[in-house]
């Protein structure tokens, strides 16, 4: 049987694995980590994001996990005033066909992981970092830090935004560092007072910061991210950050959002990066997914999305797929994607500069403009992105429902 190899065990790799073995192929996934394991981090999915997880069919796995908030609220933290907020709850579940929800990275992991493990067409490798890769024209090595080759007909890059794949597909150097410092707490609801357990995704938007908080964990959780134009030129990846510099960090926070700020302990930095989207995604049997291939900043909320459409993508069109027909298959799924994912990269830069850190006149004006639409208009405004996923409604799931 043919094998396909996929470099990264992370969302984006175990989604494709299994959208890949779904389509009756075999899979070998090398993960470079001594385990499989995912951080837990809050993240955002969008309808788009549970339409993928369905056609990989775990939607209700992680549904079960996922906290099901009631809106997207875009606050002025600096005066505290309520700017504009987006319902998510029926008319926008009819409207997109699933729901908005929040969760700990983990929870989107360990279904993918548990349903990998079972598929008896995935094959899972821990210490195996793929550092290069070669190719004939009948197959695809890729080749290990240890020495080891392992070949097959297909090699899919989703190994980060650091990819080594990448690196030899593309060779467009390091990360563009963003000049952006995010800081992530999670703590215990219990530790919130109960007036500021709002079922909410929370945005405070003020110069040259913002701060979000919502929920994950069945509720049972607190995830905090405070984000810091600071002009960082450096990556920084999970540093340990006092949590005094977080708060001076964050000197003009209105009243409860710096109450809510204080609750945060053993506060972590990252320097955020990104990279500039590119046309080329393949090398002849050789591919890129996620953030492998379009890494993005978080502000449209849509990194992990855009992996999981990408892995039912890929997987759909390597049905039935000869091997002789690997490289044209490839190459439809890199014009399938391109440029959606290219958008989605430069509008979450966009929403960084325009929507969360203007300041003086150009904030207010933000402000009325955001404040004059109506729920609609906003669904308008995100339709392309939380509702045309490209391939169509959900083979299953619970139809919009929670």
């Amino acid at each position: 049987m043919a094998k396909t190899i996929v470099a990264g065990g992370g969302i984006g790799g175990l989604a494709a694995a299994l959208g890949i073995a779904r389509q009756g192929r075999q899979v070998t996934v090398l993960e470079r980590r001594d385990t499989f394991t995912e951080l837990g981090a809050g993240i955002q999915l969008g309808p788009n994001a549970f339409h993928a997880l369905d056609r990989l069919g775990v939607g209700a796995q992680v549904r079960a996990r996922a906290v099901y908030i009631d809106e997207l609220r875009f606050m002025d933290g600096t005066t505290g005033e309520r700017v504009a907020s987006m319902p998510l709850t029926e008319e926008y579940r009819q409207r997109f066909g699933n729901p908005y929800a929040v969760v700990q990275r983990v929870d989107v992991y360990e279904p993918l992981l548990d349903a990998c493990r079972r598929h008896p067409r995935i094959e899972l490798r821990n210490d195996a970092a793929v550092t290069r890769y070669e190719q004939t024209a009948g197959e695809v090595t890729a080749v290990l830090a240890d020495g080891e080759r392992v070949t097959g007909d297909a090699l899919i890059g989703a190994d980060g935004i650091r990819s080594a794949v990448r690196g030899q597909l593309v060779d467009d150097g390091d990360p563009r560092v963003s000049g952006h410092t995010i800081y992530r707490s999670v703590i215990p609801m219990e530790e919130v007072p109960e007036e500021l357990r709002w079922n909410t995704v929370t945005l405070w938007a003020g110069p040259k910061w913002h701060f979000v908080h919502y929920p994950i964990g069945g509720g049972a959780y607190f995830n905090l991210a405070a984000t810091r134009d600071d002009g960082a030129q450096v990556a920084v990846v999970g540093k340990p950050a006092a949590r005094d510099h977080v708060l001076e960090e964050f000197p003009d926070l209105g009243e409860t959002a710096r109450r809510l700020l204080e609750l945060g302990r053993d506060w972590k930095a990252w320097v955020l990066c990104d990279r500039d989207p590119v046309e080329r995604w393949t090398d002849g049997r050789v591919a890129l997914l996620g953030d492998a291939a379009h890494p993005m900043l978080q502000y449209a909320a849509q990194g992990a999305c855009q992996a999981l459409e990408d892995a039912v993508v890929i997987g759909e069109l390597l049905a039935e797929c000869g091997a002789d027909e690997i490289v044209q298959r490839l190459e439809k799924y890199n014009a399938a994607r391109r440029e959606r994912t290219a958008r989605t990269q430069l509008v979450a830069r966009e929403m960084g500069r325009q929507l969360y850190h203007p300041a003086g006149d150009a904030a207010r004006e933000r402000n009325a403009m955001l404040g004059s639409l109506s729920a609609h208009d906003m669904y308008d405004k995100v339709a392309w992105l939380h509702g045309d996923c490209g391939f169509g409604a959900p083979e299953s799931g619970d139809g919009g429902g929670r």
